[in-house]
């Protein structure tokens, strides 16, 4: 399932076991699991993705860092 929504706070994701990085403010598209949620954006002209856990999401929408379309 795909659907349109604004990051808006701050949102990170871990690359591999390393950093967290930041997902930028803005619209991103996302792809739902049973157990994940797959985020992409553009920025700047360059494409970005990341996975995060489905928990994360849920919380990040809670908290109204990320508002669903």
């Amino acid at each position: 399932m795909s659907q349109q929504a604004l990051i808006r706070g701050e949102v990170s994701f871990r690359v591999g076991d390393g950093m967290l990085m930041p997902i930028p403010d803005g619209p991103v598209d996302i792809e739902l699991t049973a157990d994940s949620a797959t985020l992409s954006w553009v920025e700047g002209g360059d494409l970005g993705s990341a996975a995060i856990t489905r928990d994360e999401f849920e919380r990040y929408v809670r908290e109204g860092k990320i508002r669903l379309g």
